[in-house]
């Protein structure tokens, strides 16, 4: 979750975009009779007039890329020689108010009668700055049979206001929108809750002590601090390196010294980070250590960090060693998390010590953990030099999440890996 570069999946190699395979697409969402769909929009990371696609089981790519798994037409689109046809969405522009910052979103609800037991969710967004009106994921939900209330973060897109990540702050935002969501679905669902990805796993738990909601979803999210989660990132690095205990521990306290640095808002702490910049003097593999934040923050000299380490690291108002377990042991909601198994943005580790804890102790807490996985459920393959190219996201994630929030997950999904028993 890199918090200063906007999305996780910055560090992700996304594979490159061919010449145009097909004439253009029409965006929308294409389901077959069974229940499969596709889901076709814009997208900046695709040049026009290709389209992103994401299926149902994963796949995912750009209608411009050569082998497209599909063939549009006029108003559908043939996959394996079967035409799907165009889902009729009602979507409802909507404007609310969240701490005198007005706010936009859309209401994405399945054709057909009015269900009154249908699951109505808010999408709450990650780390990044662009708008998730308009993207896969919420109609990926929508094609499900559920109602999504999708929004912009304030600061972003249609919302007014500075971009900000404090938690406090967006878990306002989140709950106004559950409550704009409700009143604009009235008679229309019968529960109404909270999906989190990445950063919103931080956020929709908080969100869910603020407004009442029936149950939240998280994906690939933290129940650690920004803090944790940076040491957890140099410990993986360094284990992934091949390195031993001394190194493990070394980076672990240089994440204690940047800690002190952020606490005291760059005033105190220099001592303890010289140190240990003496500790790695020697050490080769030192000056590839990233994190999230301590390798910028170790490379960068003194007087530097006193006039603009603040401005450079600590402009986004992140609560640093903000407390997810304490949120969490407020809820009696139900909870589902889903981890990536092999995630470098949020190592599991401690997130999925936590989470089976306070499931131990009887909170309604569902985990699952898929193997060999990413930050962002995101399958990969391993390059020459270390880094990983995404493939797609696994099979059994999204159906996962469509089903649970429909209080009917009953698996198997893909290679999942339930955690908790049932």
């Amino acid at each position: 979750m890199k918090h200063l570069l906007g999305t996780a999946l910055l560090l992700l190699t996304l594979p490159a975009v061919p010449a145009f395979a097909q004439a253009a697409c029409t965006p929308g969402t294409y389901a077959a009779p069974g229940g499969d769909f596709v889901v076709l929009v814009k997208s900046p990371a695709v040049a026009a007039p290709g389209l992103r696609y994401l299926f149902r089981d994963g796949r995912r790519g750009a209608t411009s890329d050569a082998g497209v798994p599909l063939a549009c037409g006029a108003n559908d689109v043939t996959v394996n020689g079967k035409v799907w046809a165009p889902i009729a969405f009602r979507e409802t522009p909507a404007t609310f108010d969240s701490v005198g910052t007005k706010m936009t979103g859309v209401l994405i609800e399945p054709p057909g009668a009015p269900d009154a037991k249908r699951p109505l969710v808010v999408m709450v967004h990650g780390s990044e700055r662009t708008s998730p009106i308009g993207g896969v994921y919420g109609y990926a939900m929508a094609a499900q049979g559920i109602s999504v209330f999708v929004y912009d973060k304030r600061g972003t897109g249609g919302s007014e206001g500075e971009y900000t990540q404090n938690f406090e702050l967006l878990a306002e935002d989140a709950a106004h929108a559950l409550e704009q969501a409700r009143s604009m679905a009235a008679g229309r669902y019968e529960r109404a809750g909270f999906f989190g990805g990445s950063q919103g796993g931080w956020v929709a738990p908080l969100a869910a002590t603020r407004t009442k909601a029936d149950f939240v979803a998280i994906g690939f999210g933290l129940v650690a601090s920004p803090i944790e989660e940076d040491r957890e990132q140099m410990v993986s690095e360094v284990r992934a390196a091949g390195l031993g205990d001394d190194a493990v521990a070394l980076v672990n306290r240089l994440s204690q010294a940047t800690a002190g640095l952020l606490l005291s808002d760059f005033r105190t702490g220099y001592d303890a980070l010289d140190a240990v910049r003496a500790e790695m003097a020697d050490k080769p593999w030192a000056a590839k250590v990233e994190g999230e934040y301590s390798g910028a923050i170790a490379r960068m000299p003194n007087d530097m960090l006193k006039r603009i380490g603040r401005a450079r690291v600590d402009n986004l108002e992140l609560i640093w060693d903000y407390d997810a377990v304490a949120a969490l042991k407020k809820l009696d909601t139900p909870l589902l998390w889903v981890l990536a198994g092999e995630d470098r943005e949020a190592p599991i580790e401690t997130t999925r010590g936590a989470l089976l804890g306070l499931a131990k102790e009887g909170k309604p807490f569902d985990v699952y953990l898929f193997p060999d996985t990413d930050h962002g459920m995101f399958e990969f393959t391993t390059n020459a030099d270390g880094s990983r190219s995404v493939t797609r996201i696994t099979d059994g994630y999204l159906k996962l999440l469509g089903d649970w929030i429909k209080g009917d997950a009953r698996g198997p999904y893909g290679r999942a890996e339930r955690l908790t028993p049932r």
